[in-house]
């Protein structure tokens, strides 16, 4: 099994920015690509960014290309997204995602317990 545990959601204004955190523990040997969805009240969850084992391919959403980062510090098993720019639309539970492969972005196995980012227009 493998744990995941996000950090550093919030309330913040239109146009700042937030930094998310996902620590991930357990049998995280073959999970080779790590990541956030979101959902916001009334809407399907959605994809915003995933990076690669080796942090070499990064994946991100129409939506938050430019805006956000996704990051890893690989020694401490953890994820970073790195939020700037923030609209009202970016609302949400963002929910740190893990699977073994790029394709399975679709339907990730591992999911966070989610944060709540909040943002005041």
């Amino acid at each position: 099994q493998v744990q995941l545990v996000e950090s550093g959601g919030g309330l913040v204004q239109a146009g700042g920015s937030l930094r998310l955190s996902c620590a991930a523990s357990g049998r995280t040997f073959n999970m080779n690509i790590m990541g956030w969805f979101r959902q916001a009240p009334g809407k399907e969850r959605e994809f915003v960014a995933a990076l690669s084992r080796s942090g070499g391919s990064t994946y991100y959403s129409d939506s938050v290309k430019g805006r956000f980062t996704i990051s890893k510090d690989n020694a401490k098993n953890t994820v970073y997204l790195q939020m700037n720019s923030l609209k009202p639309e970016d609302a949400a539970i963002y929910y740190c995602i893990a699977d073994s492969t790029v394709a399975q972005m679709a339907a990730p196995r591992y999911w966070g317990q989610g944060t709540q980012v909040t943002v005041s227009s």
